[in-house]
């Protein structure tokens, strides 16, 4: 398998790609300070020239309330006024975090001739959905190419543990052969599974637009962990053409139970709750005070592992969206949901 340049990598301690974005960059200085943002979404399509399709950003913060007061105070026009009016930041933040995941967006917000839409989370939060996939939404947006702009904690780092669970959920779910843009797509699907967006609201060819899109990106992202699968003799390559692979995987139980392993605590507690543990060894008749889950049938396993991911995104998403209607103000939020179902229906058609 040909390695290719990890082109979200670091030099000198700096963020990654700053340059390529001034007025991004820009716009981030007319904010109080971030510890974390990146873009996501088909503006980073390499052939995307639509420049009046929405950038979206993810924005970190150590604590939102105090954030959402200072930039109320600085952009009180990227805010529902009634929101700004009858609580300011604290509830701003009490709404994403009662009601929402912890996210609140603020969309439809226009900067030098573009549009931009930007959410804002905890970072504590940020960082425990990267680890555990507590509410699996951050996380989702993660295991897709995105372009880090600031990373004062090295989030970047930690999502490689994000970037193992999702090849690893995704390998559950794939044929004993499958090529690398199926891997992609089964990777990119997870965190739409159960997404009650998907219903009326999105595009239904969205997951391969994405993967054919970003292509490149996706190589980039997963490839050290697809060679450290390759080294573990779980994943074996051979060439397919258009610079991508044939991929085979080994099935069998210890494969298996190996990939069980490397999904996040959240998803094998739920699991072993409803297929069983077993105690785990370290060593001769030595036991760790760590439980796996019991694995008599790779079906039984995945199947398992979807119904639990699928109602983690049908929960998460049916909560944000009651949590934006509610952030954006009716206006806007049936403005976004129009745009959304018309693009959904020319899918349709």
């Amino acid at each position: 398998m040909t390695l290719h340049t990890n082109m979200y990598r670091r030099e000198d301690g700096d963020t990654m790609k700053n340059k390529e974005n001034p007025e991004l960059i820009a716009f981030l200085e007319q904010l109080p300070p971030v510890e974390f943002c990146c873009i996501y979404g088909s503006t980073l399509h390499p052939n995307n020239h639509d420049k009046s399709k929405m950038v979206d950003l993810i924005l970190g913060v150590s604590d939102p309330q105090k954030w959402h007061e200072k930039n109320i105070r600085l952009n009180k026009d990227h805010y529902a006024s009634w929101m700004v009016y009858l609580g300011g930041g604290k509830l701003v933040t009490k709404v994403a975090d009662a009601i929402g995941v912890g996210v609140h967006f603020n969309p439809y917000v226009m900067w030098n001739d573009k549009m931009l839409k930007y959410g804002v989370a905890r970072m504590h939060d940020l960082i425990q959905d990267i680890q555990y996939w507590k509410t699996f939404y951050l996380s989702g947006r993660l295991q897709k190419p995105v372009n880090i702009l600031v990373d004062s904690l090295d989030v970047q780092q930690l999502n490689s543990v994000n970037l193992r669970s999702a090849v690893s959920a995704a390998l559950l779910l794939l044929p004993p052969k499958f090529t690398e843009v199926e891997l992609y797509a089964k990777i990119c699907s997870l965190s739409y599974m159960g997404d009650l967006r998907m219903l009326f609201a999105e595009d239904r060819d969205k997951v391969n637009k994405i993967v054919r899109g970003q292509f490149p990106l996706f190589q980039s992202m997963y490839q050290p962990c697809l060679e450290q699968y390759k080294t573990k003799e779980l994943l074996q390559f051979s060439p397919h053409g258009d610079d991508q692979a044939n991929i085979s995987q080994d099935c069998g139980l210890s494969a298996t139970e190996y990939l069980v392993s490397s999904l996040p605590t959240t998803v094998r507690n739920t699991m072993g709750l409803r297929l069983g543990e077993k105690r785990s060894l370290s060593g001769p008749g030595r036991v760790t005070g760590r439980n796996q889950v019991l694995v008599q049938s790779r079906k039984e396993v995945a199947d398992c592992m979807q119904r639990v991911l699928r109602r983690k995104v049908m929960v998460s998403s049916a909560r944000q969206a009651v949590s934006g209607v509610l952030a954006v103000g009716g206006a806007k939020a049936a403005k976004y949901l129009a745009s959304k179902i018309c693009k959904a229906w020319r899918s349709w058609r």
